[in-house]
């Protein structure tokens, strides 16, 4: 690609060059995590800080990145790509479960992901907002990602007849872009609530979306 630099080939230290090109990237990502999540965040933080915090150059930064909005732009695709990974492990668990037992566990998979550790939730929710139309993009592609799965769910819920038949994407859109305005809103302080209630509340929105009620669970034995 015309101006990026290329990095040094043959092995050193008894790496290869894309071992080490892969220890360079790991730097940068774990350092600009940390300014963008838990320092002063995106818009106060400089090439030069990241490269100070990953201990590394910045034409070694340049070899990886054109500039900080594609670092910031990787980090928010890794913090999705965690929460994915753990929904996705959590479906086989769930499929013999009722509805409410099944989106619980489900959307408490996702939740998990995204705020066990606060740097992530920062980057996904806050940081990436308003930054330009590319990063904008790339969110909406994530967010329609999510939107798919809901209505893949739900698909597969009107099919066990647990709850009624008819296009859930609006309610999937609707339901995203709840997930996203109240996750930003607390991270950034201006809701009192805990992690918990936050959660809680989402899903509580959700059931009640999908008309999903206690009485459609499974009697127990």
């Amino acid at each position: 690609m015309a101006g990026r630099i290329t990095p040094a080939a043959g092995r050193y230290a008894g790496r290869s060059a894309a071992e080490r090109q892969a220890e360079r990237r790991r730097r940068f990502l774990e350092a600009g995590l940390e300014l963008f999540g838990a320092g002063p965040g995106y818009r106060a933080t400089k090439v030069t800080d990241v490269c100070r915090a990953a201990g590394l150059s910045t034409r070694q930064f340049y070899e990886e990145f054109h500039d900080l909005e594609d670092l910031l732009g990787e980090l928010y695709l890794h913090v999705n790509d965690v929460a994915e990974r753990s929904v996705q492990a959590a479906l086989p668990q769930v499929e013999h479960l009722g509805p409410i037992d099944r989106y619980t566990r489900l959307f408490r998979a996702y939740a998990t992901a995204v705020t066990a550790d606060p740097r992530h939730t920062r980057i996904a929710f806050v940081e990436v907002i308003g930054v330009s139309p590319r990063l904008d993009r790339r969110r909406l592609e994530r967010r329609a990602r999510w939107v798919d799965f809901l209505c893949r769910q739900a698909e597969a819920a009107i099919a066990r007849g647990e709850i009624p038949a008819r296009d859930y994407r609006v309610t999937a859109t609707a339901f995203v872009g709840a997930v996203n305005g109240l996750m930003h809103d607390w991270a950034v302080g201006w809701v009192d609530a805990t992690c918990e209630q936050v959660i809680d509340e989402l899903l509580q929105m959700l059931l009640s979306r999908l008309h999903i009620t206690a009485a459609q669970e499974p009697e127990g034995p």
